[in-house]
């Protein structure tokens, strides 16, 4: 257990004055990257080491399995053991089942996963057609009215004003709405709404179920306040009752769930709710550099100073203050079409990872799903390896299954081994299922089996870092056992690639935000001021997930040869003008600004190359090839029994335009080769030898 004053150490004045003020109410306004997990975490644990608090008697509460399992995680490493720290929905679950039988009787429910087979069954009930993007669109319309706490029938009173889903007009939604509660009656069934409001239901109307979960849980903390929904608040303000030791912690810029039914109403009018009420800025951002945190505070504050009568509320937002020393200047990019803006995110990629950079560190992020298949494709053919956030549940893999019971089983037999020992005993059961100490070279199935179990390998290295000598294989087996029963996955290696939206909470070193135009960011349903404005909020969000380096990219036109119709993104404007003024100036370092893919013509008729394959040979496709014909049959007959040898497709290993690329240029040493398009430092470590020799035969 560490003392109180070993707790505060290493906090800044703000921090410590959030982890020093342990009596409610208090209101913790956290701008991105201020330390905010540090502060509550730190609060709780100087709580629980002075005595103010009993760790049994408080409630972390927080929106995502993931951010709690790292609250609890930091608790367990600074002594506050004991400390629940749940999801909103892990919480009023586990409530659920344990009164349910005093307040209901007979067999509790069976909860719904997800709401997607229930809700087609109700629109074949009613001869609706849906599609799949519709159904998602559904299931999120029904959860934001019981979010807000609607029946289908108050539904359609107060829904008048939503933009119904594609094809669908109020009565029909409210109509499948009613279809879909009625299944779930039928079938004895509820969803995760449903927890929330049969809770806040029971606490309301038994006072001795609401005195009992009351006596349990005294002390209260709300991470990301700002999320906070109808139904949610009025859950807490049922765990509460007339009591007011409650911290939340949030920051109104970081608002981009409106659509769920969130609100940041609840964190800006928490002073009237409580007028007694503590308040604590945290504004000094430790993530970012001076130069990304300047790009963000000046996006806000041209919203702040545009601010008139008659538009929606806009709160005036934290200004950061970055702690970092000075990084390199944000680039912008306006490239040609999609295509091009795919390849050049991947050469600034393939840069960075040729600098020693790891692939974990980076992420590409969008504004909608769909945008990820082009920039999945140009990794792909360019050998830099990736995952889509949002996939497959790292916990589902077979691999990492397999590698927990095997790990669970060398337990037994494992008495002794602690430290670092631990990690080196964890790589030999793991070898069994494909792990080795070095990265395969092949993309695809082995690749991301390898990169599963080496996760769990990082996974047991980071709790060595921490706990020293305490970590056991018992204690790496009782993480991953927890972790899994909340989709906490741990970090992988590779690009990431994701959604603003669900990145959210994260952060890399460098971050790539693409498809900045108009129609995207803002999204091209924002068509008023509210929702422009949730817009603003998501490309904050974006902004702020980099620490180091920040790539911003939009392309002119769909396709290559396309017109050239879209206009770069709205929000731009003001970081984009401010970045040139300051370019010009003598007291800054001035910053590099890219004005798109370098215009790359035909070596034969000069024509502009138009595709990702023409560009890579320096020719259009119909002009007659340069290169010995011999040569480039060597080449191919090499691939294929590289391909063969290691079981992955042909391209896999270099495909067509980069063979032609090599015949052509015949470069005679690894730094040529490594210049040529679709060779990055690994497929060079693994085939540069052998490509050398064939064209020196």
């Amino acid at each position: 257990m560490q003392t109180p004053e070993d707790i505060l150490a290493g906090l800044d004045t703000e921090q410590r004055q959030a982890a020093t003020a342990l009596r409610g109410p208090v209101r913790i306004l956290a701008g991105a990257g201020t330390g905010k997990t540090r502060a509550i975490t730190h609060r709780i644990a100087y709580g629980v080491a002075t005595g103010v608090y009993n760790p049994y008697n408080i409630l972390a509460v927080t929106f995502t399995a993931r951010a709690a399992a790292e609250m609890r995680s930091r608790l367990r490493d600074l002594g506050a053991h004991g400390v629940q720290a749940r999801t909103f929905h892990a919480a009023a679950l586990s409530q659920l089942q344990y009164f349910w039988q005093h307040a209901v009787g007979g067999d509790m429910p069976r909860l719904v996963d997800h709401k997607t087979n229930l809700i087609i069954e109700a629109a074949q009930r009613l001869r609706m057609s849906t599609d799949k993007a519709t159904i998602r669109d559904l299931a999120g319309e029904i959860e934001w009215a019981k979010f807000n706490m609607l029946t289908p029938q108050t539904y359609h009173q107060q829904s008048a004003h939503r933009t119904m889903p594609a094809g669908w007009d109020l009565i029909a939604v409210t109509r499948l709405f009613q279809a879909y509660e009625d299944l779930k009656s039928d079938r004895g069934l509820i969803d995760f709404e449903d927890v929330l409001l049969i809770m806040v239901g029971i606490l309301e109307s038994e006072p001795r179920i609401a005195a009992t979960v009351r006596k349990q849980y005294r002390i209260f903390l709300v991470d990301e306040f700002q999320d906070v929904s109808p139904l949610q608040y009025r859950l807490l303000k049922a765990w509460l009752g007339d009591r007011d030791d409650v911290c939340v912690v949030g920051d109104t810029s970081q608002t981009i769930y409106s659509f769920t039914g969130a609100t940041a109403d609840y964190l800006l009018d928490f002073g009237q709710e409580f007028p007694n009420s503590t308040q604590i800025k945290l504004i000094r951002d430790y993530r970012s550099t001076p130069q990304i945190v300047d790009l963000a505070n000046r996006l806000l504050l041209e919203r702040t100073k545009a601010h008139r009568s008659g538009m929606p509320r806009w709160p005036e937002p934290l200004e950061l203050l970055s702690q970092r020393e000075s990084g390199p200047a944000p680039v912008f990019a306006e490239c040609t079409h999609e295509q091009a803006e795919a390849e050049w995110v991947t050469e600034q990629i393939q840069q960075l990872l040729a600098a020693g950079h790891k692939g974990s560190d980076i992420a590409i992020l969008f504004r909608t799903n769909a945008q990820s298949a082009n920039f999945e494709q140009v990794l792909s053919n360019a050998g830099v390896s990736y995952q889509v956030r949002g996939a497959e549940r790292f916990f589902n893999r077979r691999e990492v299954r397999d590698g927990i019971l095997q790990l669970r089983a060398a337990a037994k037999s494992a008495e002794g081994v602690a430290g670092r020992d631990v990690v080196a005993r964890i790589k030999d059961v793991l070898a069994s299922l494909g792990y080795t100490p070095a990265a395969p070279q092949q993309s695809g199935a082995v690749r991301e089996r390898w990169e599963s179990l080496n996760a769990i390998v990082n996974l047991a290295e980071d709790l060595v870092e921490a706990r020293g000598d305490q970590v056991t294989l018992d204690v790496v087996v009782a993480e991953l056992d927890e972790r899994a029963s909340h989709q906490h996955a741990p970090v992988m290696d590779g690009v990431t690639l994701a959604s603003i939206h669900s990145a959210k909470g994260l952060e890399w070193d460098s971050v790539f935000l693409v498809g900045l135009t108009e129609g995207l960011m803002p999204i091209s349903f924002a068509t008023d001021d509210k929702n422009v404005d949730e817009e603003r909020r998501l490309f904050y969000v974006g902004i702020t997930r980099a620490k180091t380096r920040l790539y911003l990219s939009w392309s002119l036109s769909r396709s290559a040869g396309g017109r050239a119709s879209r206009r770069p993104s709205r929000f731009l404007q003001a970081i984009r003008t401010s970045t040139m003024q300051q370019s010009s100036g003598t007291a800054s370092e001035p910053r590099k600004r890219v004005r798109g893919a370098k215009v790359a013509k035909c070596r034969t008729c000069g024509a502009v190359l138009s595709n990702g394959a023409e560009r890579k040979i320096g020719r259009c496709e119909n002009c007659p090839p340069t290169y010995d014909q011999d040569v480039f049959d060597k080449l191919v007959g090499w691939r294929k029994a590289v391909s063969s040898e290691d079981k992955v497709p042909a391209f896999v290993v270099f495909t067509d335009a980069t063979l032609v690329a090599i015949a052509e240029k015949m470069p005679t040493d690894l730094q040529q080769l490594r210049q040529l398009p679709g060779i990055g430092p690994k497929k060079l470590e693994r085939y540069g030898a052998d490509v050398l020799a064939i064209l020196g035969s």
